[in-house]
């Protein structure tokens, strides 16, 4: 087993052969460079509009590829690895396209874009962005994409989000909980990041 970019992977075949630098379309082996060209192109690929669809599983790929087109040439495909963090294991990638349209049709089965309530809407989020992290369905760049996705969500339901406003020191440690099942801290996180 191997770390790369705080993840635990198995024979990774998406990383140069002997690193931990991810194959990209430049060719960057270095990860410092890589990680700056990426910020910088999903950071201009997330100013343009982004892909619409039906808010279901193909419309989540078609938003990461959007995002990554210009750094990885897997973008908006599923990972074909097995990776955890800090030990926790994600989702097994055999098992990635079935675990995905089911949360997805658990979301549009909630009605949580169609709720007059923000705190529903908040509650059905933060279930729904707990459940999209312990899947991970891409080697990189699910965090982006399910802040992407959300603010999408948000937008649609009449409740936007400002993640321009997430703070760090307590956003991540409510997705970490969230990954345990306590969705409290998440929910108080997003609601903070109402506009």
């Amino acid at each position: 087993m191997t770390v790369f970019g705080g993840y635990d992977a198995f024979d990774d075949p998406y990383c140069y052969k002997g690193t931990t630098t991810l194959k990209n379309k430049l060719g960057l082996r270095d990860p410092v460079l890589l990680e700056s060209f990426e910020l910088e192109m999903t950071a201009l690929r997330a100013n343009e509009p982004l892909p619409r669809g039906k808010y279901d599983a193909r419309h989540y790929r078609q938003v990461h590829r959007h995002l990554f087109q210009d750094v990885y040439s897997w973008a908006g495909k599923y990972r074909t690895v097995r990776t955890s963090k800090g030990g926790n294991p994600f989702c097994y990638p055999e098992h990635i396209a079935a675990t995905m349209d089911r949360v997805f049709a658990a979301l549009a089965d909630s009605g949580a874009l169609a709720v007059d309530d923000a705190d529903r809407f908040v509650d059905e989020i933060a279930n729904f962005l707990a459940e999209l992290n312990a899947i991970h369905p891409f080697r990189e760049g699910n965090g982006r994409s399910q802040l992407a996705f959300v603010a999408m969500l948000g937008d649609t339901a009449g409740f936007p989000f400002d993640f321009a406003r997430v703070e760090r020191d307590t956003f991540l440690p409510a997705m970490i909980a969230s990954f345990s099942g306590d969705l409290r801290p998440l929910t108080t996180e997003l609601s903070k990041l109402l506009r």
